[in-house]
């Protein structure tokens, strides 16, 4: 069932669909659905979705929201970016909460990796 008035979906910018869909595969293991060749969906991944056909970009200094991945190791999650194509525009920082990075797809989309102290406290409380 699907929750009433919550976040369900999410809509991205991609220059190239098919760059996206071996991106977003090699590094976090996704799979899609195409509806013709200017649309593809994800789902299963924390938040279903699809990427559309379109020339902007998304970056959080254009006023866009940021997507923001979690990662038990940011240093491996960057690897896997690098490795696939992606780029770093912020390096690893730390944060009050822990620790983050911001990367760009091969499209230029924006987005950041995220590790902390919450999963920390989360391990503490069950354990």
């Amino acid at each position: 069932m699907i929750p009433h008035e919550k976040i369900n979906y999410v809509e991205l910018p991609a220059k190239d669909i098919e760059s996206t869909k071996v991106f977003f595969n090699e590094v976090f293991n996704w799979s899609f659905v195409d509806y013709g060749s200017d649309y593809t969906s994800f789902s299963n991944e924390g938040l279903d979705g699809g990427f559309f056909k379109s020339k902007r970009v998304m970056s959080q200094k254009n006023g866009s929201a940021l997507i923001v991945f979690y990662s038990k190791s940011l240093e491996k999650t960057q690897a896997k970016i690098e490795a696939a194509g992606g780029n770093i525009i912020q390096a690893i920082y730390s944060f009050p909460g822990g620790r983050r990075f911001h990367f760009s797809d091969p499209n230029g989309n924006e987005f950041a990796v995220w590790s902390g102290l919450l999963s920390l406290h989360n391990a503490r409380i069950k354990g």
